[in-house]
């Protein structure tokens, strides 16, 4: 009898189809998954983890350790050891704590950069370094060449900051086909849990450098969110520093070294992590004077030291159910979503609030990620998973135009499904006025000075025309991954300009993609 090679069912379910996956880039950790036989699967790394840690270090000789490795020397060479990127995208030192955080902090290009061994290295860099491990992992998964994947983002992301994520996953080699926003992701996934029916759901969403909550609809296969909220500055990461500043004052340390700090901030986690299952947690650790660190910390100091923060996802939840014109009675749901939602007083803070069932059947850290590769799945023009829906997201905030007096023209409302399109119509306010500045911003302050500015830029060449007489409309259009590019004509002399909007500043692409490594 002749033999016959046959694969294997899986070999078969990825050799005959398009591979796309799902990706949840998290400040602390990041997942990868895809979605094989119809069930999605979050995927291993070489040393047998799902979980990624999102942490890159850079070495003398010009290696780079990229998650597991790069965690477990972190101790060795904190400054040269980055963690928590996502909380650095698209910001600068005023926005940063830099107290928490033993970098070599700089501006550049009106942006924080950090200063390594391997020389100053930009958030998208290092970003897009932990997207080329995702992507080797899932490599190594399916034996194949990657289509394209679905990357979600905090849902509270502003434009400029979507725009790094999606361009990091981009020199990673990449092809995105969607940035999907957290909370929106994790629903997809409940879909799956035939016990979940139509109704109202909020989404709580508690990671390590971001809170988001949605409230979604679901009814008749169409997701629809209604409305989102949340902070991108408020995660697990500030418990940790909560902690870290009790046990720097409570051990009355003074002044300390660069080491002593990521020591203390790494030890600080731990302890949050153990007090979400133990009622009491002992530090024991030497600084680098010598000095011992004993001191140990109960279950209810440390909800006492953070209760404020709880407090705030709570006061966010509540708006974003003002914002979608609904009542905590109209609430049928609630999913939580983030590894952060372990600790104990956040469930008891959120049950209190919204007096209705936690969801918690899917691994709140793997909800994410499931959801990404479902999307990215469908995309793909694969079927056979229950993936017959349709999904409507919103846009989480403002966006709009500077006027006279340094105010802003608000174009597109927060909380409008997208994709949309929005015009205004402007003019001039001086005699002969041949040009016109357009900046735009992004946020719900009547005041520029207090919004986020993404792009400024001028319409030229406008015949000159008494004060009034011109008319310029600027449409904007925002895509379904959130982003914005801008429209403005004047009608009259029909002088156009179109720009997508492109938060790079001077930063030289091409070079950063030919410093980036296969780790």
């Amino acid at each position: 009898m002749a033999l016959l090679q046959i694969s294997e069912p899986d070999d078969i379910s990825v050799k005959n189809k398009c591979v796309s996956i799902g990706i949840d880039f998290g400040t602390t950790n990041s997942l990868v998954a895809i979605v094989r036989n119809n069930i999605p699967e979050v995927l291993k790394d070489k040393y047998g983890y799902f979980l990624i840690p999102s942490i890159v270090r850079y070495l003398p000789d010009g290696k780079i350790y990229v998650g597991k490795k790069a965690k477990i020397t972190q101790n060795i060479d904190p400054k040269n050891t980055i963690s928590s990127i996502k909380r650095f995208i698209a910001r600068d030192l005023k926005n940063i704590n830099t107290n928490s955080f033993p970098y070599d902090f700089q501006n550049k290009f009106g942006m924080l950069h950090i200063k390594t061994i391997s020389g100053i290295k930009s958030p998208i860099e290092i970003s897009a370094q932990i997207f080329i491990t995702l992507k080797k992992i899932a490599e190594n998964a399916v034996n194949n060449r990657i289509f394209g994947a679905v990357i979600t983002v905090p849902a509270y992301f502003n434009d400029i900051q979507r725009q790094f994520t999606k361009n990091a996953a981009k020199l990673a080699g990449l092809n995105v086909l969607r940035l999907l926003n957290e909370p929106t992701s994790a629903a997809i996934a409940y879909k799956l849990d035939k016990n979940i029916f139509e109704g109202i759901f909020a989404v709580y969403d508690l990671g390590g450098g971001t809170f988001d909550i949605s409230i979604l609809k679901f009814k008749n296969g169409v997701f629809k969110v209604l409305s989102v909220g949340g902070d991108s500055n408020l995660g697990g990461d500030d418990f940790d520093y909560c902690l870290f500043s009790w046990i720097v004052k409570n051990a009355f340390l003074k002044k300390l070294s660069y080491k002593d700090v990521n020591i203390l901030m790494i030890k600080s986690r731990e302890i949050k992590e153990l007090l979400s299952y133990q009622s009491s947690v002992k530090l024991n650790v030497k600084l680098s004077d010598k000095k011992i660190v004993n001191i140990t910390i109960d279950m209810k100091q440390f909800f006492t030291i953070t209760q404020h923060l709880v407090n705030r996802t709570i006061l966010l939840s509540s708006k974003a159910l003002m914002d979608a014109n609904l009542t905590i009675k109209d609430i049928n749901n609630v999913i939580l979503v983030g590894g952060s939602t372990r600790m104990k007083h956040i469930h008891e803070g959120v049950s209190n609030f919204f007096k209705t069932t936690l969801l918690t059947s899917i691994d709140p850290d793997k909800a994410v990620v499931f959801g990404a590769a479902i999307q990215a799945n469908f995309l793909s023009g694969n079927r056979g998973i229950d993936d017959n829906f349709l999904l409507l997201d919103v846009i989480p905030l403002s966006l709009g135009i500077e006027t006279i007096g340094g105010l802003v023209e608000k174009i597109i409302f927060r909380n409008t499904t997208i994709p949309c399109s929005y015009s205004g119509e402007f003019t001039t306010f001086k005699d002969n006025q041949t040009a016109i500045a357009i900046k735009v911003v992004q946020g719900e302050d009547e005041l520029v000075k207090n919004c986020q500015v993404l792009a400024n830029f001028e319409l030229r060449d406008i015949p000159p025309m008494p004060a009034g007489r011109a008319r310029i409309k600027v449409t904007y259009q925002v895509d379904a991954d959130g982003l914005l590019s801008i429209f403005a004509y004047e009608k009259i002399s029909g002088k156009k300009k179109f720009i997508t909007i492109k938060p790079f500043y001077n930063m030289n692409l091409d070079e950063i993609k030919s410093n980036l490594k296969d780790k």
